[in-house]
């Protein structure tokens, strides 16, 4: 398998509060225990198998306990750090973690959820569109929790909302974006934003693809999804 030459960038910061009732102790999201290690472990293990050699956490709750960790579980990868010192949100994360990112291209991750699919067919979509970004996007039964998307036969996004009351089945967003690396001149001027809420809306017409994959999406960001994917992702 050839090498995915771009970095990868995995967004860590996230307090988790809907999550805090299920967790052991007060531990960062991305730290949440999955048959007895990280959920973080997996994404990484993940990236490894797909020949990603560099990645970029972004950190900030607890951002000492998760750098810590990860200095000493490298799963054979590059792995820098980027912390925010307070939260600045998905899309702010991403801007403080400009400077350390040196690809042309760049993979972004939500690090509360995993999907399996192809990374060099994705990164391969991407480049012959010559999207500016574009989004892993999965079918779901029930998207009243998700960014609910459509897109056009040419594979463009003609319209994003984030967590709308949709209980029908529907295209979602799966948490993994591409982007040039131009996308940060693109970017709102406040430090603090959120690429759900306040970016990806205004892509729209502006060279954004949606990639649709079979794969089954898979986040831990309730009690009652992160229970499930305890399950699913158990040994054996």
């Amino acid at each position: 398998m050839n090498k995915v030459n771009c970095d990868c960038v995995i967004l860590c910061g996230g307090l988790g509060k809907r999550l805090r009732s299920a967790l052991d102790g007060d531990v960062p999201k991305v730290m949440a225990a999955v048959d007895d290690r990280p959920f973080l472990d997996f994404i990484l293990e993940y990236l490894q198998s797909q020949n990603v050699e560099r990645v970029v956490l972004c950190t900030g709750y607890k951002a000492d306990f998760v750098e810590d960790y990860y200095r000493d579980h490298t799963f054979d990868l590059i792995i820098d750090f980027s912390r925010e010192e307070k939260p600045l949100g998905t899309g702010g994360a991403l801007k403080n973690a400009r400077e350390i990112i040196f690809s042309d291209s760049l993979l972004v991750f939500n690090g509360d959820s995993l999907v399996f699919f192809d990374l060099l067919a994705f990164l391969d979509f991407h480049r012959k569109n010559e999207a500016l970004a574009s989004m892993l996007i999965s079918k779901v039964q029930d998207g009243g929790d998700c960014g609910n998307l459509e897109i056009n036969q040419d594979n463009e996004i003609i319209s994003f909302q984030e967590k709308i009351q949709k209980a029908a089945e529907s295209w979602v967003n799966a948490g993994v974006y591409c982007f040039n690396k131009e996308i940060f001149t693109h970017m709102p001027a406040e430090e603090n934003f959120s690429l759900e809420h306040d970016f990806f809306p205004q892509l729209i017409g502006h060279q954004f693809y949606g990639y649709c994959v079979e794969e089954e999406f898979m986040d831990i960001g309730t009690p009652e999804r992160y229970k499930l994917i305890q399950q699913k992702l158990k040994k054996g």
